[in-house]
């Protein structure tokens, strides 16, 4: 976490153990996610298998050993079964960034056997908890007269008791497992793959036999799959978590397990004489680690994608699980630094891609302190962390990344460049770090209207990382799309320049096609990608009916939409609010597109329509906001914007903007501030509820915590 990790691999060489295995397993694991490179990936599975594998072996001899550590809190073994816990959390990221199908399914399923494990360890800590009240409650007490940053704080929320790994499954979780290891999983409506057998893995790893699916089959615009148990074939698309007779589960598929919100959390600080014992302070971090991220990954999953709780077997609780990383977060070792790190990118990436979200005076004026906590963002507590986390590994260019992300959370979007520029001067000996400053450079760039900086920067990034060239080809030739139009726009326009600017478009727009589709994502293409290559076409359909230039072409302005996608209006100041719509009015009100705006269809006319009603909602001009989408979205039947190459995200994406505009007026005069959460909520579930569109799980994203606080805005007025 010092951005060392080749001296971390030197450490771990000679070294045998659960732990060195573990260890080295979690530094490939690093590498992998940061720079998605195939290769390093491939090299974290095997190593995490290995780890998977030595982790089960040791932990039964723990548990038959009596001269093996035995703790007050733990069952024997425990540090053991963490290991395995965390090896499989992280074997299933890998797997799911796989872009193989069947794979991402054995993840899933990864997933939910980590779960049972995890859960085993936290039920362990609430039977100590229980057999010492007086320490559970000196340990609020004392947790309760911290400064915000030293503590987390509840008594809400907690994973049900569920069996131990050991247990009999039930018939249900059988079905569901030889499920699974048959592989009847297609990737098309009506398509069932072929499989072909792999030799299986190890009985004593408590691993499965899995046999790859056909991965080439056809491509669906709405991936439905299929699961066949005991011979009834499922069709995915006709599963609900809200079936018929209020069912929250399939009736083939064991239940979910539900969350009691009763339960306590181990809240002790480091240095309390509970964790007196080395391996109870690694095996209390680690769990609440994992088991906080599990909560709250599955919380997330948006409503495009929550078929993948029938895999998964149980539920997300984005409170519970912050609460666990936030206590996580106190200990000074391997887990506190990677709970730090999920914390401060769950509030920078997740909650600052959000809208809907608690004020921070809602959060001081709530009776529950755990919720003035973690709700929202809790700007001075992730301020106290990060200051904290740079203090532990000063020479890791991460945290310099998450200052430079609070930064722009807080509309200082110069500030941010800066900090990113100057983290560059000391080269990070992790390219994969190195990537992630020049994306998020590349953004913020992109931000601030630089659009020179932000063409090259993005280019930079087709050089550090491999994860989305498209993406980044297409944003490169949009900014020079803004140069170009500014050009013809300026009264001493320099032809030279033009020309320039329009041969760069063109080349880096025509050249973003040709990348796509190189990566996958659950054996589909990425949604940018899929994005991207219809846009092209689209353009260059234009350009063919219309008889003009490729780059003349070009509709509402590219990169606005990708500051939409981003959520980069949020980010900025009023000035550079001004100059988006500004930009944006180059379609409608700008001479030299006047023609080809009189020959726009509606769905052009619509996504000019959301983009100045996000814009303008941003600079508090709701009732214009309102017009705009009104005039321009709502009042178009929605089957005109569908189909062949047009942007069918408008449609829902102007009922989630309605959303947020009523929530964003709820301490407005005229309603109360009931009817306009009310209001807002019906926005809000409507998006949900969409058919499949263009980029909806990201647009999912932001619709789950709009609903999550909804959810708790009801809760606390019934408090």
């Amino acid at each position: 976490m010092n951005d060392d990790l080749q001296a971390a691999e030197d450490g771990l060489a000679n070294g045998s153990s659960s732990f060195h295995k573990f260890g080295k397993g979690m530094v490939a694991f690093l590498r992998a996610t940061l720079g998605f490179e195939p290769e390093v990936m491939r090299e974290a599975s095997d190593r995490l298998a290995e780890a998977e594998t030595t982790a089960s072996a040791d932990q039964k001899k723990a548990q038959r050993d009596s001269q093996t550590h035995r703790s007050a809190i733990y069952p024997p073994g425990s540090e053991y079964a963490l290991c395995y816990a965390e090896s499989q959390i992280m074997s299933a990221v890998v797997s799911v960034l796989n872009e193989s199908l069947t794979e991402s399914i054995r993840g899933f399923y990864k997933l939910r056997k980590a779960f049972i494990t995890l859960d085993s360890i936290m039920d362990a800590e609430n039977r100590y908890m229980r057999g010492h009240p007086k320490r559970s409650l000196d340990s609020q007490r004392s947790t309760e007269s911290l400064r915000s940053n030293r503590s987390a704080r509840s008594t809400e929320g907690g994973p049900a008791e569920v069996a131990d790994q050991s247990a009999t499954p039930t018939k249900e979780e059988k079905s569901l497992r030889d499920t699974v290891q048959q592989g009847e999983v297609a990737a098309g409506a009506g398509t069932k793959g072929t499989s072909e057998q792999k030799k299986p893995m190890s009985d004593d790893s408590g691993d499965d036999e899995f046999y790859d699916v056909n991965d080439t089959a056809t491509e669906t615009d709405t991936y439905t799959g299929h699961l066949e148990i005991d011979g009834i074939v499922k069709d995915l698309s006709e599963a609900s978590l809200n079936g018929p007779n209020n069912r929250s589960h399939s009736p083939d598929l064991p239940p979910p397990k539900s969350l009691p919100t009763n339960h306590q959390i181990m809240n002790h600080d480091p240095d309390s004489d509970v964790f007196s014992n080395p391996i109870d302070v690694f095996v209390h971090s680690g769990a609440n680690l994992c088991f906080g991220l599990l909560l709250v990954m599955i919380s997330m999953i948006p409503p495009a994608f929550n078929k993948l709780l029938f895999i998964i077997g149980f539920h997300g609780d984005r409170d519970r699980g912050l609460l666990l990383l936030w206590q996580a977060s106190k200990f000074h070792n391997i887990n506190g630094a990677m709970a730090g790190l999920c914390v401060l990118g769950f509030y920078h990436a997740i909650i600052g891609f959000a809208d809907i979200l608690p004020d921070p005076s809602e959060n001081k004026a709530s009776q529950n302190v755990a919720q003035q906590e973690i709700h929202g963002y809790p700007r001075e507590r992730c301020q106290a962390l990060l200051q904290d986390m740079r203090t532990r590994h000063p020479k890791s260019q991460l945290w310099r990344l998450e200052e430079a992300r609070m930064e722009a959370m807080d509309r200082n979007l110069d500030v941010a460049i800066s900090l990113l520029e100057e983290s560059a001067k000391h080269k990070s000996p992790l390219k994969q770090v190195e990537a992630l400053n020049m994306f998020e450079k590349s953004l913020n760039a992109m931000y601030i209207h630089d659009y020179t900086l932000c063409a090259e920067s993005f280019l930079k990034c087709v050089k550090l990382n491999n994860w989305s060239h498209a993406l980044y080809y297409y944003i490169a030739g949009a900014a020079y799309v803004e140069l170009y139009r500014q050009c013809i726009l300026s009264p001493s326009s320099d032809e030279k320049k033009k020309k320039e600017y329009a041969a760069k478009a063109t080349e880096y727009l025509q050249l973003a096609p040709k990348h796509a589709g190189k990566k996958k994502f659950m054996a589909r293409q990425l949604p940018f990608d899929v994005m991207v290559t219809r846009k092209i076409q689209k353009w260059e359909a234009r350009a063919r009916d219309w008889g003009i230039e490729f780059v003349d072409a070009v509709g509402v302005s590219p990169l606005e939409e990708m500051v939409f996608f981003w959520n980069g209006f949020k980010r900025m100041n009023p000035s550079q609010l001004e100059r988006s719509l500004e930009n944006l009015s180059w379609s409608d009100r700008s001479e030299a597109n006047r023609k080809n705006w009189q020959m726009e269809e509606k769905d052009e006319r619509a996504v000019l329509a959301v983009l100045k009603g996000a814009t303008l909602r941003n600079l508090g001009r709701w009732d214009t906001a309102i017009k705009v989408l009104k005039d321009g979205v709502l009042g178009i039947e929605k089957t005109e914007l569908k189909g062949g190459l047009r942007d069918d995200w408008t449609m829902p994406c102007a009922h989630y903007e309605m959303g947020v505009t009523s929530w964003m007026r709820r301490k407005e005069g005229g309603k109360g501030e009931g009817e306009w959460v009310k209001e807002s909520e019906g926005w809000i579930e409507k998006t949900a509820k969409w058919e499949s569109y263009e980029l909806d799980a990201r647009i999912g994203l932001k619709v789950a915590t709009a609903q999550d606080t909804l959810k708790k805005y009801w809760a606390g007025k019934k408090a």
